[in-house]
């Protein structure tokens, strides 16, 4: 007997989407509004998607902050310009990391950049800290507000990861990325979100990351500055419109963001970016280097270089860090200059009370 999926959706719910997602060459149908900018350049239209990624202390909140207060008083703040319609001049704020407190100073930040009062509730503004829930209950939350708060305009999700139990799970991923699909294309809005970079490279972190690219209006990355670390730089790494200039900001006395009008672009690099040399220090942690040395010197003494350069490959490799003749090579060399393995005569021997 053939079995029946009761979370199956039913024929006449099927019939609906149907008739509901068919497209007529002869109605007529609008060109997503624009409301977001930099400068003359969309980065966010009515019924879709955009994102900030940085790595931690990159300002990410700062720079949504800017966003925020741009969508508010329908001006420009830093290089952000909105233009939202009438009846979509509501913002709902979600933070998924902080508590109450800090998300209160942010909120604070924002009214003082957008010139607004302090000492009363923003009319057109709601923020919530949702810390202290579980994933599946934030998205409700979320999803009960965007359903219920009229004149919504602009989402911002300072944490989307949080939605998440497992940010590299494929299914939880594609989830969350059709949530946000449904919610702008049901009412209308516009959501921004935020996400953290991989530590190791340009990328967002986790499926979701990777979702998020695929999907997004627009991706910007926000990078502190190589050269001077008291500002960060906003540019785009994926946009469907032109992408605009890169520009930089600080934060000033009164703790807001400030443009840097003397930051010139930086040209881009063509072709893959210059590989920093493998440093064993920086790149493996102390736990990992101690772990590795235990298995390898397990049996006692190693008696020749050349079996000591295949126990480091083994060692390590039995810990994820895979290690070529050449990485090994600095891995030994490393390993006696911290003289956490030490030549005596023709042996090497584990100094396991070595100063790291």
């Amino acid at each position: 007997m053939e079995k029946t999926n009761i979370n199956a959706p039913a024929a006449e719910e099927l019939a609906i989407c149907m008739e509901e997602s068919a497209v007529s060459v002869t109605s007529a149908y609008g060109h997503s509004p624009v409301v977001l900018m930099v400068d003359d350049a969309t980065i966010g239209t009515l019924g879709n998607f955009s994102a900030s990624i940085g790595k931690a202390k990159s300002k990410k909140t700062f720079n949504v902050s800017a966003i925020v207060a741009s969508a508010l008083t329908n001006g420009t703040i830093l290089h952000y310009r909105s233009i939202f319609p009438k009846d979509k001049r509501k913002v709902l704020y979600v933070d998924t990391e902080q508590g109450r407190y800090h998300c209160q100073n942010v909120l604070k930040r924002i009214l003082r950049l957008a010139d607004l009062s302090e000492d009363k509730e923003p009319e057109n503004l709601v923020m919530l800290a949702l810390r202290k829930y579980s994933p599946k209950m934030r998205l409700a939350i979320v999803e009960y507000a965007i359903g219920t708060i009229p004149d919504l305009g602009l989402v911002v999700i300072d944490g989307i990861r949080d939605f998440l139990y497992d940010i590299n799970s494929p299914g939880e991923s594609t989830d969350i990325i059709s949530k946000l699909m449904q919610w702008t294309d049901d009412r209308q809005i516009h959501i921004h979100t935020i996400l953290h970079q991989n530590k190791n490279d340009e990328n967002a972190r986790g499926h979701i990351g990777t979702e998020l690219n695929n999907k997004a209006e627009t991706i910007m990355q926000v990078e502190v500055d190589k050269d001077d670390k008291s500002i960060s730089v906003v540019e785009a790494v994926h946009i469907r419109d032109r992408e605009f200039e890169p520009f930089a900001f600080r934060i000033n006395e009164d703790a807001l963001p400030e443009l840097v009008d003397s930051y010139l672009p930086k040209a881009k690099v063509v072709g893959r970016p210059a590989k920093e040399p493998f440093d064993p220090y920086k790149e493996i942690s102390e736990s990992v280097h101690r772990a590795a040395l235990d298995a390898i010197f397990a049996d006692g003494n190693i008696g020749s270089y050349d079996d000591y350069l295949e126990r480091l490959k083994k060692g390590y490799g039995m810990l994820g860090v895979k290690l070529g003749h050449n990485k090994a090579v600095k891995v030994a060399t490393f390993l006696g200059n911290k003289r956490m393995v030490i030549k005596d005569g023709k042996e090497y021997h584990f100094n396991p009370d070595y100063h790291y």
